[in-house]
């Protein structure tokens, strides 16, 4: 009987628990093809706010820019982490374990905090280069948006790409070594492909966090906008339904990269899988 209401109540949590994760996304779904401007009421199905959308410059424009500071700092903080994570593999115990504690900072830092620092380093590093004849003074901007992104998305790449490393025989590597490979060789051949999935999977928390960040975002943007400035802009007039077709636009678009990641490291673990029991065979 206990067992019976444990399993029940066990139901009922998962239930409310995704009820209160996902009801919020599915309303906002729901209300971007709502024919009215009213969110306590749906009066019809309609595509208008999507066309809407897709004619608004500004947004269209703040879209671009969030894509490309999102791909670029993505790529640069995946290349730059993962390159960190293996120095600090190559460390004593002691020294991986100071630069790890090191490199958590940022993660548990408040955002506010990372973003003031930043900004505060960029307009020092501007009045120093205006006294300079060879330095380019006015990067606020593009530049400092990116190098901001790429700050914060560094320690995620370590913290995903770490593990992995942990988790990777280095007999492996000697024994490529043995058979004739250089350094460079055995890393691309057996190391890289090793710990490929935890480097997608970085570049992929990345792109996500780089898309989402407001706080760092607003400190160290200068004069362009982000999607999450402009549409923090526009809400602090009025909720607009473009904001739900956005919003269910990149839910769609996030999603869909989320689950065609996971399919592939499904088939890439089931194919590892089918190898093992090969060779036990």
């Amino acid at each position: 009987m206990k067992t019976k209401h444990l399993r029940l109540m066990q139901r009922v949590y998962i239930i409310l628990f995704f009820c209160f994760m996902y009801l919020p996304i599915a309303y906002m779904i729901v209300f971007s093809f709502n024919q009215s401007k009213g969110y306590s009421l749906f009066t019809g199905f309609t595509l208008k706010w999507y066309r809407s959308l897709f004619t608004n410059a500004s947004i269209l424009h703040a879209l671009w820019v969030s894509v490309e500071v999102a791909i670029l700092s993505a790529i640069i903080a995946t290349v730059l982490g993962t390159a960190a994570s293996l120095g600090i593999a190559s460390m004593s115990r002691k020294s991986r374990l100071l630069v790890t504690n090191i490199t958590y900072i940022p993660v548990v830092n408040p955002e506010i905090i990372t973003g003031i620092s930043l900004m505060l380093l960029f307009v020092a590093y501007q009045r120093f280069a205006a006294q300079s004849a060879w330095l380019p003074d006015n990067i606020m901007g593009l530049p400092t948006l990116l190098i901001a992104h790429i700050a914060f998305n560094v320690p995620y790449v370590i913290f995903n790409v770490s593990p992995k490393l942990k988790q990777l025989d280095i007999k492996l590597y000697e024994a490529a070594l043995d058979l004739g490979c250089d350094p460079r060789q055995a890393f691309f051949k057996v190391i890289l492909p090793e710990i490929s999935p935890a480097i997608l999977s970085a570049f992929l928390i990345c792109l996500t966090y780089s898309i989402d960040d407001f706080m760092i975002s607003y400190f160290n943007c200068g004069t362009v906008e982000t999607l999450p400035i402009a549409i923090y802009s526009m809400t602090r007039k009025k909720v607009s339904p473009e904001i739900y077709a956005l919003s269910t636009i990149m839910f769609v678009v996030i999603l869909s990269v989320i689950l065609v990641s996971n399919a592939m490291e499904s088939r890439s673990y089931r194919k590892d899988q089918k190898t093992l029991r090969g060779e036990g065979a």
